[in-house]
């Protein structure tokens, strides 16, 4: 055999098998216009649900222990590819764009316990009650189904909302309540003092149940690392201002004027900043200015005026164009969307908006929305937006919220560290009986026309997140053993790199009067939240139990945890008359 076709013989074994007689699998993801995909999630039978990615070239590998298999290829806003393939084979995958007006949208899940249901339209009733459009989850069978998610975000708007609402002696929305983002709005540790890495930090913590002597609650705390801000690549910032007519309040432009004043001053140099304002009509206020020219920012911002109707969709359209040609490479490009949620002309409704962002964020700029004097829970569309748009949500009520959000958590809001994540927990069902995933609850819209996925969250820099399950725990268990194994799954911007890091948590149960303080005024704020959206599991708990704990919790020197107690005493004056005879637990 000469020499040439022995290396060809040689290289072709080495791409087809891997040293234990593996297959490996090949190729490479491409538009109809020949463009190389970047992050199209990939899954392939033989593994199960476990996706895979093309990597920041488009391209992929993945090592198969059949020669044949079945692949299946997803990315938003194009048709997805099913069909078998053969491991010996390079493979070139050419994906079709969907058409806008006719594509139907896949809604994706907040949390998804797996196998549970596979036709959530028919089988809403087994995720728990149903509060308008939120399903809240149930108590889970753990020896049946002992594996369950949830996505990871940073939004926190709905403990805003609830405050105007209370502060105004208001009935409180039920689908204003998501006990996550309440939770979410609080920088609440287990642990106070955090090694600081380059990779995620862990912490769970098992208490008694304050409302059910016979459960434990199960607290898992994950903090994300902090990016040196001295050292963050350049950003591209859009701001994308709403100035129509509904605008010309005290609560709405302008809050949002001295909001973005308040931003202008974390500027650098080497950061640029666009201005689109949309009231009447679409202008470009400012187009790429450097962020060194402060004042020249400031009074483009004051000399804005409310007046007109509400071109949304081209509004958005525009301060995307705008963005792309001020693209920065593995630079932090933003759109910063503020607005009071009206779109009255163009495409309106939910379903066209994600249509269009879903197009929109396969350009790598991130959507961040401010929601300023929303009525009714008016803030759906910001939502769809933000998350569709791989952003963040918060709601500005006041020029303190504005500070927080803006200034005090500046690089959560505007540095991510991790695209698409979400967190996975597989319990022991020898210690677990049942559980129940507390908040995170899906809406009906979603359960009845899902993509059966997660809708992984955006992570900012430093981001610090809760989560909280109601346990039931088997007979004659003992401490030590491990009690749940968890992961979480994420992308490493820029390049997009699937990452997934592991942890296990042990069973070692304190009395809830001997948690930390943080453990104890985030049992608080669940119970506040379960009471406001009328929980069945709410019955056993008044607002006076309620009190009691957020009292022996709260740290008095923070400003936002005294302002909660306020809320409590304001939603038990609202609700008085509805829950005067509640049974206090004991």
């Amino acid at each position: 055999m000469k020499l040439a076709s022995i290396i060809l013989v040689i290289v072709g074994a080495l791409f087809t098998f891997s040293t234990n007689g593996q297959y490996y699998l090949r190729g490479e993801v491409r538009d109809e216009k020949g463009k190389l995909l970047p992050d199209v999630k990939i899954i392939l039978q033989s593994k199960g649900s476990f996706p895979f990615n093309s990597g920041y070239d488009g391209n992929f590998g993945i090592a198969l222990n059949t020669v044949t298999d079945s692949i299946t290829l997803l990315y938003d806003g194009y048709e997805t590819i099913h069909q078998l393939i053969d491991a010996r084979n390079y493979q070139v995958f050419v994906m079709k764009i969907l058409n806008q007006k006719l594509a139907p949208v896949k809604h994706k899940l907040t949390s998804k316990t797996k196998n549970l249901a596979t036709n959530y339209s028919n089988n809403i009733s087994s995720f728990g009650e149903s509060y308008s459009s939120l399903i809240e989850n149930d108590f889970i069978d753990a020896s049946a189904y002992p594996e369950t998610g949830f996505s990871l975000n940073i939004d926190r708007a709905s403990y805003s909302n609830i405050r105007r609402f209370l502060m105004n002696e208001m009935d409180v929305p039920v689908d204003a309540v998501r006990i996550d983002e309440m939770l979410n709005y609080f920088d609440l540790k287990i642990i106070d003092t955090i090694k600081t890495t380059n990779k995620f930090n862990y912490h769970t913590l098992v208490t008694s149940c304050p409302w059910n002597a016979q459960n434990n609650l199960l607290f898992v705390n994950i903090i994300a690392p902090t990016i040196n801000l001295d050292t963050v690549p350049p950003s591209n910032l859009v701001f994308l201002i709403d100035v129509s007519g509904s605008m010309d309040r005290p609560n709405r432009l302008p809050l949002l004027q001295s909001a973005f004043k308040l931003l202008v001053n974390n500027l650098r140099e080497k950061d640029t900043i666009s201005i689109v304002t949309y009231g009447g009509g679409v202008q470009v206020v400012l187009n790429r200015i450097s962020g060194n020219e402060k004042q020249k920012i400031k009074n483009a911002i004051d000399s804005l005026y409310a007046d007109g109707d509400t071109p949304g969709e081209n509004a958005i359209r525009t301060a995307y164009y705008i963005a792309k040609k001020a693209f920065i490479k593995n630079g932090n490009n933003r759109i910063i969307l503020a607005t009071d949620g009206d779109f009255n002309i163009g495409q309106t409704s939910d379903k066209e908006l994600e249509d269009m962002i879903l197009f929109e964020k396969q350009s790598g700029i991130y959507l961040t929305c401010l929601g300023v004097g929303m009525g009714n829970y008016k803030d759906s569309k910001l939502e769809t937006l933000s998350k569709k748009g791989n952003g963040n949500f918060a709601y500005l009520d006041n020029i303190d919220e504005a500070e927080k959000v803006l200034i005090a958590e500046f690089a959560k809001t505007m540095f991510v560290v991790a695209n698409d994540a979400y967190f996975n927990i597989q319990f022991n069902k020898n210690i677990v009986k049942e559980y129940r995933l507390i908040g995170f609850d899906n809406k009906r819209q979603s359960m009845a026309d899902t993509t059966n996925e997660l809708q992984g969250g955006e992570i900012g820099s430093g981001h610090n997140m809760m989560a909280v399950f109601e346990i039931v725990t088997a007979e004659h268990v003992e401490a030590n053993m491990v009690m749940a194994n968890m992961n979480l799954q994420y992308k490493l911007p820029p390049k997009n790199t699937y990452c997934i890091e592991n942890f296990s948590s042990l069973y070692q149960p304190i009395l809830f009067t001997e948690a930390p303080a943080s453990v104890r005024f985030a049992t608080a704020i669940v119970m506040l939240g379960e009471l406001l959206k009328q929980s069945k599991y709410s019955k056993s708990f008044n607002y006076d139990n309620l009190l009691n704990i957020a009292n022996a919790a709260i740290d008095v020197n923070n400003r936002q945890q005294q302002e909660f107690i306020e809320l409590i005493k304001k939603a038990q004056k609202v609700y008085n008359y509805k829950y005067k005879k509640k049974k206090r637990f004991n």
